[in-house]
Order: structure tokens, then sequence, then C-alpha cells
């Protein structure tokens, strides 16, 4: 059964650092594009980085130069790397394995991210 779990969240000052993972159990793995997503309070779900199995990534500009994707296909794990934090980076943060038109495969807990000034 496909399931993805995200841990890593936690409180931080504003310049810090945190190092979020996402374990992907089932058969999602295999599939071409992970990514990381974020929702804050009373905004929409939005697309913060991808990484193709090959590795070529992808980043929002607002992340951009501060935040890394990576993943471990062996064990079957996407990483971020959150460097130079900023209050508006707070947000519940998410992985996915999105589908080629669009949707998304069902959504794990997420793991909090407070960023504070």
């Amino acid at each position: 059964q496909e399931r993805l779990v995200e841990s890593g969240g936690g409180l931080v000052q504003a310049g810090g650092s945190l190092r979020l993972s996402c374990v992907v159990f089932g058969s999602i793995f295999s599939i071409n594009v992970m990514g990381w997503y974020r929702q804050a309070p009373g905004k929409q779900r939005e697309l913060v980085a991808t990484i193709t199995r090959g590795g070529t990534t992808n980043y929002a500009d607002f992340v951009k130069g501060r935040f890394t994707i990576s993943r471990d296909n062996t064990k079957k794990m996407v990483y971020q790397q959150m460097n130079s934090l900023k209050p508006e980076d707070t947000a519940v943060y998410y992985c996915n394995a999105p589908y080629s038109d669009g949707g998304f495969r069902s959504w794990g807990q997420g793991t909090q991210v407070t960023v504070s000034s």
C-alpha cells in the first residue's frame, strides 16, 4: 500500500536550518518525480521543489539558493535541506509523487516547520 511519512520539522529561529525526511512505502518510489510541498495557515498548498529519479531538480523561486532536495533510491527516502530559513517559510511540509496528469497521491500527515523572527 502506498504511503508517505514526513519527519524532521520543528521550531527554529530565522536564519537557521532544518532537514526534512520522507520515507516512501509501497511501489510509488519507482515513479520518476518526487516533490516537497508546503501549506501555510490560510493559504493553498504550493510546490517547493521536485527531483526526478535521475536527480534532476527544480525549485520554486522563493527557495532557490536556500533549499536542496535530494533522494536515495535504495532507501526510498526523499530529503530537503533547508538553510537560511525565514518566518515566511513557516508551514506544514509534505512530500508526494505527483501523477503525470497533475493529480496527487494520498497526502501524509506532513511535518510542521515554524520559523521565529
